[in-house]
Protein backbone atom coordinates (compact mmCIF):
# COMPACT_ATOMS: atom_id res chain seq x y z
CA UNK A 1 0.00 0.00 0.00
CA UNK A 2 1.03 3.59 -0.60
CA UNK A 3 1.45 6.44 1.67
CA UNK A 4 -1.60 8.33 1.70
CA UNK A 5 -0.92 12.27 -0.39
CA UNK A 6 -4.66 12.53 -1.16
CA UNK A 7 -8.26 12.18 0.56
CA UNK A 8 -9.72 9.45 -1.26
CA UNK A 9 -13.14 11.02 -0.09
CA UNK A 10 -12.46 14.31 -2.21
CA UNK A 11 -10.88 12.69 -4.56
CA UNK A 12 -14.03 10.25 -5.23
CA UNK A 13 -16.43 12.94 -5.10
CA UNK A 14 -14.84 15.08 -7.91
CA UNK A 15 -14.87 12.15 -10.50
CA UNK A 16 -18.50 11.47 -9.23
CA UNK A 17 -19.52 15.01 -9.86
CA UNK A 18 -18.26 14.51 -13.52
CA UNK A 19 -20.73 11.33 -13.60
CA UNK A 20 -17.77 8.66 -13.57
CA UNK A 21 -16.59 5.98 -11.14
CA UNK A 22 -13.14 5.69 -9.92
CA UNK A 23 -11.61 2.02 -8.88
CA UNK A 24 -10.17 1.65 -5.62
CA UNK A 25 -6.42 1.02 -7.16
CA UNK A 26 -6.50 5.03 -9.04
CA UNK A 27 -6.17 6.22 -5.54
CA UNK A 28 -2.83 4.78 -5.14
CA UNK A 29 -1.75 5.86 -8.82
CA UNK A 30 -2.60 8.95 -7.61
CA UNK A 31 -0.84 9.15 -4.25
CA UNK A 32 2.26 7.92 -6.12
CA UNK A 33 1.60 10.91 -8.72
CA UNK A 34 1.25 13.43 -6.10
CA UNK A 35 4.69 11.92 -4.03
CA UNK A 36 6.54 12.37 -7.32
CA UNK A 37 5.62 15.34 -7.87
CA UNK A 38 6.57 16.90 -4.19
CA UNK A 39 10.10 15.10 -4.36
CA UNK A 40 10.78 17.07 -7.86
CA UNK A 41 9.74 19.59 -6.32
CA UNK A 42 12.34 19.58 -3.43
CA UNK A 43 14.79 18.69 -5.73
CA UNK A 44 14.26 21.78 -7.77
CA UNK A 45 14.08 24.18 -4.91
CA UNK A 46 17.40 22.52 -3.28
CA UNK A 47 19.08 22.98 -6.97
CA UNK A 48 17.75 26.76 -6.60
CA UNK A 49 19.51 26.92 -3.44
CA UNK A 50 15.93 27.66 -1.47
CA UNK A 51 14.28 25.53 1.19
CA UNK A 52 10.95 26.80 0.59
CA UNK A 53 8.97 25.13 -2.06
CA UNK A 54 7.50 27.98 -4.16
CA UNK A 55 4.36 27.10 -6.12
CA UNK A 56 6.21 27.23 -9.67
CA UNK A 57 8.56 24.32 -8.40
CA UNK A 58 5.48 22.44 -8.66
CA UNK A 59 4.34 23.69 -11.81
CA UNK A 60 8.14 22.77 -13.59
Amino acid sequence: MVEAYIVKSKVAETIRGQNMMVSSDAYDTLSMLVASKVKRACERCQANGRKTVKPYDLTQ
